[in-house]
């Protein structure tokens, strides 16, 4: 039923997607006063292949990370003009994300370190998708720990409460709840209002009360996307998003957000991680790596800068399915890896701090002999940001079978 219902909502919106918004929809646009404006939002940020964690969150500090990276670690702060950014004396950025360290000083930025999935795999298909489901090591859940842990609605939900960036929604928005996927705000316009009336027809004459619902929805976010369409909008605060995919997603979330149409799960893809082969150049501060970083942190920025004060509605979190080898390859790159980093900023993050306990990098240290062995689950850190910041307490719902121990964070 789950899969028939998003086969049903993916293939109107396919439809209706480039058509014209009909009058009685507009007239269902949620009112920026009304029950849906300034809910709590969360965020989530996938970086897809597998970050390198210990050259974005250095551990400076631990002699054995130079050991282990003779030619790729990234030079300890001060040394050198692309050095670490440092943080606490111990921990530093990867200088590509200086731009974040304001907001780390400000203490709006916190950093969890050897966190992630507690499941062995080194598969990024099903490190992903046990990471997105919420459920580690278990195959057969059909839905995500986003579509989960939307709170009960209060009155009639907004259509685009729950919104991805995307071509196609990602796992951790699928389920019973409704939710939508969307390239662009700008690709919703009219180019046959014909079919779209016979579209509108088909579905809301339609005897099956699953797709009479589904194109309700359907039709109801098409018509709420198109109404912002028509309102220009220029970032606050002099904020420069990135020209790339990410920061452009960013941009349209903050869009969204700052709307008022009731959104309160958002989700982003941030590609191209994975890397075996010359992850830094022969300058550690250049390369495919940093390329990556500054987009990342450029956005970060941009999306902190634009948003102002509405970030004490929201937090955004990064998480990547696994992390790399502790030692690197004989390519100047990593292999896959188990334990990794995350990124929580805005809210009520207590920031400026690098939660989680550091397990070490010798020998015998490392998890299984080779990787960043891990001391979080990341369900501790997504629990907590559900339950604290979203305020859905009922966390076994959200992860099933289990319990999630609080950070700290917020």
């Amino acid at each position: 039923m789950r899969t028939r219902r998003v086969f049903l909502k993916n293939s109107a919106l396919a439809m209706v997607g480039v058509g014209a918004a009909p009058l009685w929809l507009q007239r269902a646009l949620y009112a920026a006063d009304g029950p849906n404006a300034r809910k709590k939002i969360l965020v989530a940020i996938f970086q897809r292949g597998a970050a390198d964690g210990l050259n974005v969150v250095v551990p400076h500090a631990e002699k054995a990370y130079y050991d282990l990276r003779p030619t790729i670690a990234i030079p300890r702060p001060g040394s050198k003009d692309d050095a670490a950014v440092d943080l606490d004396g111990f921990f530093g950025l990867h200088p590509a994300l200086a731009p974040l360290k304001p907001l780390w000083d400000a203490q709006h930025l916190a950093i969890v370190d050897a966190v992630g999935s507690p499941d062995p795999t080194r598969s990024h298909f099903d490190a992903q998708d046990y990471m997105e489901s919420g459920t580690p090591g278990r195959k057969g859940t059909n839905d995500g720990w986003m579509n989960r842990a939307l709170p009960r609605a209060e009155g009639k939900p907004s259509p685009v409460r729950a919104v991805s960036l995307g071509p196609v929604l990602p796992r951790a928005m699928r389920g019973v709840q409704p939710a939508v996927s969307l390239q662009s705000i700008d690709a919703f316009q009219v180019r046959n209002p014909e079919a779209a009336k016979m579209f509108e027809e088909m579905y809301t004459t339609a005897k099956d009360p699953m797709m009479k619902a589904t194109g309700k929805e359907t039709f109801e976010a098409v018509a709420m996307l198109q109404a912002i369409q028509r309102q220009a909008y220029t970032p606050a605060g002099g904020a420069d998003y990135p020209r790339g995919q990410f920061g452009q997603s960013l941009r349209q979330i903050a869009q969204l957000i700052k709307s008022d149409v009731g959104v309160e799960m958002a989700f982003a893809d941030i590609g191209g991680w994975d890397h075996h082969v010359n992850e830094v150049a022969q300058r550690p501060g250049d390369g495919i790596l940093a390329n990556k970083l500054t987009e990342l942190g450029k956005s970060l920025a941009a999306f902190w800068q634009d948003m102002g004060d509405r970030m004490n509605d929201v937090v955004v979190v990064t998480m990547s399915e696994f992390g790399r080898t502790a030692r690197e390859n004989g390519n100047r790159g990593t292999d896959h890896g188990h334990a990794n980093y995350m990124f929580a900023m805005g809210g009520t993050v207590k920031g400026g701090k690098v939660y989680g306990k550091w397990p070490g990098l010798e020998k015998e240290q490392l998890y299984e002999g080779r990787d960043l062995a891990l001391t979080t689950d990341f369900r501790d850190v997504l629990g907590e940001l559900v339950s604290r910041h979203i305020g859905n307490g009922n966390l076994q719902g959200v992860f099933p079978g289990y319990d999630p121990k609080l950070v700290g964070l917020v």
